[in-house]
């Protein structure tokens, strides 16, 4: 799935959109977010919840049912281990309450499930319906429907995938690049090697210059490699790059930028 070309007056087809990326973001970190790195962070997310809903649907055409349940989302998930992102909404889920099992500290005593946060900052748990527009969306782009519970699923996860997305791309920022992550790596070894290019393309995310109280759509993609594996990280690297380089500025925002809507100077050209 490639992102689609704006056309001209339009602004990007992008299902979560500039402010709730930036909603998000603010919710993480301080740093200003760049016009690009909120369209590559859209991206990426939308890449990720769409392999999801794309296994569910065809684990519910099996049965011949074009309406989404719960059980659909663990086929998806169980049949591609790539996509077994938003770990942290498990815990919070229905539908893969039975799956955790029981988890015990050191002590022996059995450890409850984190409880909703009561900050007046919402955190990624408690912010999910945010999401529910974007989620119908892609339903839609599908052709399928999904119920309720499916639906709050797919939107805590987006949650948590975005939220996490955004602590990387922070601490990114704040290393320099992913070089200076001692436990991160570029790949691992069950993966097979990267083609010649895509190694090429990471290595010049491995450090960064520029702003550092600035997050840009590079400090996105290299939260990607972190967050992603496998084909779904090179599918969203190269979605994120294309939706980036294919909306002109004044097309990147519906309506006029606020003052934390600076423009980006991307570290990688091309």
């Amino acid at each position: 799935m490639t992102a689609q070309p704006a056309r001209p007056g339009l602004i990007s087809p992008e299902p979560f959109k500039p402010s709730l990326v930036r909603a998000v973001f603010r919710d993480v970190t301080p740093m200003h977010v760049s016009r690009s790195a909120t369209w590559a962070a859209a991206s990426v997310t939308r890449t990720v919840l769409t392999e999801i809903i794309a296994g569910a649907r065809r684990a519910a055409a099996e049965e011949a049912r074009k309406k989404l349940i719960p059980r659909d989302l663990i086929s998806a998930i169980d049949r591609n281990v790539e996509v077994q992102v938003g770990n942290t909404w498990y815990g919070y889920s229905p539908t893969f309450k039975d799956l955790n099992g029981v988890q015990y500290d050191a002590e022996g005593v059995i450890v409850l499930p984190p409880k909703r946060s009561r900050s007046r900052r919402p955190s990624a748990v408690a912010g999910a319906h945010r999401f529910e527009a974007g989620v119908k969306k892609l339903l839609r782009n599908q052709g399928v429907t999904a119920v309720p519970a499916m639906v709050r699923d797919l939107d805590g996860i987006a949650s948590v995938f975005l939220t996490d997305l955004a602590r990387d791309a922070a601490m990114v920022v704040r290393e320099g690049g992913i070089k200076g992550f001692g436990t991160v790596t570029l790949g691992t070894s069950v993966e097979p090697a990267p083609a010649p290019a895509f190694k090429d393309f990471l290595g010049v995310l491995s450090t960064r210059s520029g702003d550092a109280r600035t997050i840009g759509r590079d400090d996105i993609l290299a939260a990607t490699t972190i967050q992603l594996f496998g084909d779904i990280r090179q599918q969203a690297l190269a979605e994120a790059r294309e939706a980036t380089q294919s909306y002109s500025p004044t097309h990147l925002l519906a309506g006029p930028p606020t003052e934390e809507e600076i423009i980006d100077h991307p570290t990688v050209t091309g």
